[in-house]
């Protein structure tokens, strides 16, 4: 017979198992989504970007003005270039940041 203590040690074990199962399961369709997006800089409105605002900045929703050109916004891959950006020297989201034009 077994005694409790055995018991719960096993239970605590399946469930830890499980757990890690289910989280394991859960996190590749997340991998396999953000791999269908890219960053695409200048696109994001004022507040509205994702991440890379700049130095002394804490990321998202970061951006100080609309069309930022350090400041990115997640979308679809394939999208960025043909986003269009006001302030992009080509006059659409660019992949890398830039410097916005007058």
């Amino acid at each position: 017979m077994t005694k409790p203590h055995a018991q719960n040690a096993i239970s605590a074990i399946t469930l830890a198992a499980a757990l890690g199962a289910a989280l394991s399961m859960t996190s590749a369709p997340v991998a396999a989504a953000e791999g269908a997006n890219e960053h695409c800089y200048g696109v994001a409105l004022k507040g509205k970007n994702d991440c890379k605002a700049g130095p002394g900045t804490t990321c998202a929703g970061t951006s100080k003005v609309d069309y930022q050109g350090n400041a990115w916004k997640s979308v679809p891959k394939g999208s960025c270039e043909k986003t269009a950006s006001p302030t992009s020297p080509t006059g659409f989201g660019q992949l890398q940041e830039f410097k916005e034009k007058a």
